[in-house]
């Protein structure tokens, strides 16, 4: 392909994302992408709140960045050494923050991660599954849930927590859910116990469990006195783990996500991925887009990710 323009969207120094933002128009030069990579024409890009949390200056790197780890597209290129995948292909994964021009909000990205979307998938529903499977997945597996074990997941009505409900009770785990009233309803279906967060919670969920809870996982959001809740719930520091409630849960004696991640030398395979997306493709895993908007609009889908429920995913569509 010789060099075209793309549209990205990324930042030039940190700050509050959408203060710092823009959409630009950059070349996207060949050669392609390097080894070990390929390049997408994007057809998809999940929001997370980690794009905004890199705006703010998360794990920091060379300026200008790009947002958009969650990708879904078609091949358009392939790097040295890439032996799994054709052009033309339709593939999900996650995108290399470090690569020229973007990250996923583009016209076209390189990725370092990618699977095939398996027929019965659309793009965009592939698009959503990467950075939510992967936090759920790896901070269940911390834990070593076990069939016929309780596991509370405080937060339930976020993605991550509403992936980890269906990843928990697929292992065989007895669920209790906290969550609002927006996925309440989708969260019993699958099969957990639900309860609403506030005023007495610590009350419904023992009334719930009827018994000890094994281990408890907060993918709430950042909310002071989480911690403290769900120490008293579980009887044991050692049984919480949170991915978002860090200083409290170190204050207490709980335990961190990314802490015993990076412990252990980093993140495990994702190689599960193209297992949900199977399952995603007939109906068996789910996770809800809340809405879509061309990337021209990326301002109103930031400021609807950002506001802290918008209840299910924020897609782009380049």
């Amino acid at each position: 392909m010789s060099a075209v323009e793309s549209r990205t969207i990324r930042f030039h120094e940190v700050g509050e994302p959408l203060d710092v933002l823009r959409e630009e128009r950059t070349s996207i030069p060949d050669p392609g992408p390097g080894p070990g990579r390929i390049r997408v024409h994007v057809a998809a890009v999940g929001l997370n709140p980690a794009d905004w949390e890199l705006c703010r200056g998360f794990m920091p790197g060379a300026l200008p960045r790009g947002i958009g780890f969650d990708v879904a597209g078609t091949v358009d290129a392939i790097g040295e050494g890439v032996d799994d995948v054709a052009v033309g292909e339709l593939v999900f994964g996650s995108s290399d923050f470090a690569a020229e021009p973007s990250a996923g909000a583009a016209d076209f990205a390189i990725l370092d991660l990618w699977f095939a979307v398996p027929v019965g998938l659309d793009a965009v529903h592939a698009a959503v599954l990467p950075m939510v499977l992967q936090t759920a997945a790896w901070t269940l597996h911390l834990v070593s849930v076990k069939p016929g074990e309780t596991v509370l997941i405080h937060g339930a009505g976020g993605m991550v927590g509403y992936a980890a409900v269906q990843i928990a009770l697929r292992a065989g785990a007895r669920v209790i859910a906290t969550a609002g009233t927006t996925f309440a309803a989708d969260l019993e279906a699958f099969g957990a116990m639900v309860t609403p967060y506030g005023d007495g919670m610590v009350e419904r969920v023992r009334a719930l469990s009827d018994g000890p809870i094994d281990h408890v996982l907060d993918v709430s959001r950042p909310n002071a006195g989480a911690i403290a809740a769900l120490v008293e719930i579980a009887d044991d520091p050692k049984r919480v783990v949170t991915i978002s409630n860090h200083d409290e849960a170190r204050s207490r004696g709980a335990r961190v996500n990314i802490d015993e991640l990076m412990a252990v030398g980093g993140f495990p395979t994702s190689d599960f991925l193209a297992d949900y997306a199977a399952l995603s493709a007939v109906g068996e895993f789910t996770i809800p887009v809340a809405k879509t908007f061309p990337l021209a609009e990326w301002r109103t889908a930031a400021e609807l990710s950002l506001s802290g429920a918008p209840h299910g995913k924020v897609v782009l569509i380049p």
